[in-house]
């Protein structure tokens, strides 16, 4: 008899989890493995911020999904549709060419995308922070807007050059703005005409609160911290339109400026509105052994399903963290396997083990089993934590490498250049308009291809 297809769509935290359990829970004759994913490696996305400021390389976050899988095939491209009737997942490959990816069993874990809004200049002139290549851009960016500064003799351009703003007050936003505010001030001593004094950070949420989700205690130390490095804080506040050199808040001011970073959440990946299922605040209802209700021998995961949170109880359901997503990897390879061989399934269930914030430096804030740490502690919390939920030794080394290197050695500032020309909008890193309507799918799957 033929193997089993087990056809899993993203190789982030939760696909990647999943397949390596599979690799060790099935014999090479009890199924075929096969993943759909744009790229050969696992972004490790926490720590994006770091690649953005110059402390780690890409390679760094960027884990070899051949080291890790040696039994899977990969397959380059990116799902953009699927049909659940003929258990067939369309697959746009790299080279732009469409394809029909037979299953018998499917895993969902296709991750989210920036969440937009519809702001004026929002999808033309922001610049993001979810893929290795936006933070690569947005690294050349911040150190040329420095060059462009340092060489402009026009005051009101070289103020606007010089002021950065962020929106988005969450782990990601945060991050950001702490790391590449210590970027542009240590690289600021290298140039003679630049007053450090004279860059500006902003940082913009709607929320009345900094990091929420950490209580009302930390969220203020982290600002504190920010505050005392020169970040400046518009909270309870949104934005109302952006324009390539400037961008007006929505309580009137207008700041002068050539840079916005959008940070402000994420949303579910688009493939999931190429399905007729149930969702939930835009993610995909998922039942506690990660099946989706109502599609046979479909399973899905990570930020893009809505898992019922069972350590919490209630209507809560888990939040789009790689802490949940790398455990409920596991789950699913074990769930799948146990669907193959007839063996019964089990609920995911975690209890989440706290969060971390980096702020740069010796700054951070954590919560590590409801403990609140800040500071140095809150530090060496954070940066072990990274480095014990990196997947292989490899990307562990690399990572503490760099980090010592930085420590020891600094930042050259030095532009690759190597995405100059290309443009830099949202759609044009996450690839959000490549997605099949359900007539096109449809259509393709009963023609055939």
């Amino acid at each position: 008899m033929a193997r089993p297809k087990i056809v899993v769509v993203g190789g982030g935290f939760a696909g990647a989890e999943c397949l390596h359990r599979l690799e060790r829970r099935l014999a090479p004759a009890e199924a075929d493995l096969c993943l759909v994913t744009p790229t050969d490696y696992q972004l490790y996305l926490p720590l994006l911020p770091h690649v953005a400021a110059g402390v780690l390389t890409p390679q760094s976050v960027a884990v070899s999904l051949r080291r890790r899988l040696r039994r899977t095939r990969i397959l380059p491209g990116g799902a953009v549709g699927i049909d659940p009737a003929a258990k067939m997942c369309v697959v746009r490959k790299t080279t732009g060419e469409l394809v029909n990816v037979p299953y018998d069993h499917l895993v969902l874990t296709a991750g989210s995308t920036t969440r937009t809004f519809d702001i004026p200049g929002l999808a033309e002139h922001a610049l993001g922070m979810k893929t290795l290549a936006q933070a690569a851009y947005l690294r050349d960016h911040v150190i040329s807007q420095l060059d462009l500064a340092a060489v402009n003799g026009d005051p009101v351009e070289r103020d606007a050059r010089l002021r950065f703003i962020v929106v988005g007050g969450g782990y990601a936003g945060t991050e950001t703005a702490a790391c590449l505010q210590r970027l542009t001030t240590a690289a600021a001593h290298r140039y003679p005409r630049l007053d450090p004094a004279n860059i500006e950070w902003h940082l913009v949420d709607v929320a009345p609160k900094l990091l929420p989700e950490l209580g009302e205690n930390l969220g203020a130390k982290a600002m504190a911290m920010l505050r005392k490095r020169g970040v400046e804080f518009s909270l309870g506040t949104s934005v109302k339109a952006i324009e390539p050199t400037q961008v007006t808040l929505t309580d009137g001011r207008v700041l002068p400026s050539h840079t916005l970073i959008w940070t402000a959440g994420v949303a579910a990946s688009p493939l999931v509105d190429t399905l007729s299922c149930d969702t939930l605040r835009g993610r995909l209802v998922v039942a506690p052994d990660l099946t989706v209700p109502g599609l046979a021998d479909v399973f899905a995961a990570g930020d893009a399903a809505a898992i019922p949170d069972l350590a919490k109880g209630g209507d809560a359901i888990t939040p789009p963290t790689a802490q949940h997503a790398q455990r409920q990897g596991k789950t699913l390879g074990d769930n799948v396997a146990a669907r193959i061989r007839g063996d019964v399934m089990r609920p995911y269930f975690h209890k989440d083990l706290g969060l971390v914030v980096d702020l740069g430096g010796k700054d951070a804030v954590s919560k590590p089993l409801g403990v609140e740490l800040h500071g140095l502690p809150a530090q060496a919390v954070a940066r072990g934590y990274h480095v014990m939920a990196l997947p292989t030794m490899t990307a562990r080394t690399r990572v503490m490498v760099n980090w010592a290197l930085n420590a020891a050695a600094g930042d050259d500032f030095v532009r690759t250049g190597f995405q100059t020309g290309r443009p830099a909008r949202l759609q044009d890193f996450e690839y959000t308009d490549a997605y099949l309507s359900r007539e096109r799918i449809e259509e393709r799957v009963g023609n055939g291809g």
